[in-house]
């Protein structure tokens, strides 16, 4: 069985969130899946997903932070049409990536027990984000 739908998130602040709920609570056929996996892809460039921890959220401010000082709003890039979190965002989104792939078992997510899904949104304002959700299972 294959199922595929679009997931819009809801706008955040820039950092990193954890996503996990929100992602499961709008996916469609997920508890119909024996063995499987999930594949997301986020549709943007300047937003991206990781599977990292799920309980302090001093992880991802600690993250925020990091990214913040590693890829500078202040340094000098062409690409500026959009504000100086643009490029920045962009550079952010390659290094972490836009898609990740699930195992699913049983109907439910096979993640670590301290696992869950980020969303880095990079952008001062970046809105609700769309990802295209890829069930494939029997």
């Amino acid at each position: 069985m294959w199922r595929q739908q679009t997931i819009t998130l809801s706008a955040k602040m820039r950092g990193f969130h954890l996503v996990t709920d929100e992602i499961v609570e709008r996916l469609d056929g997920l508890s119909d899946i024996r063995i499987g996996q999930l594949h997301l892809l986020l549709q943007h460039t300047s937003a991206s997903l990781t599977l990292n921890e799920n309980c302090d959220p001093t992880v991802r401010s600690d993250m925020e932070q990091h990214f913040l000082r590693t890829v500078p709003e202040n340094a000098a890039y062409q690409h500026d049409y959009e504000g100086a979190d643009d490029m920045p965002a962009h550079i952010k989104s390659s290094l972490l990536g836009v898609s990740l792939l699930l195992p699913v078992s049983q109907g439910s997510l096979v993640l670590g027990t301290w696992q869950g899904i980020w969303l880095g949104e990079h952008r001062l304002h970046g809105g609700a984000r769309r990802l295209v959700a890829t069930l494939q299972g029997e």
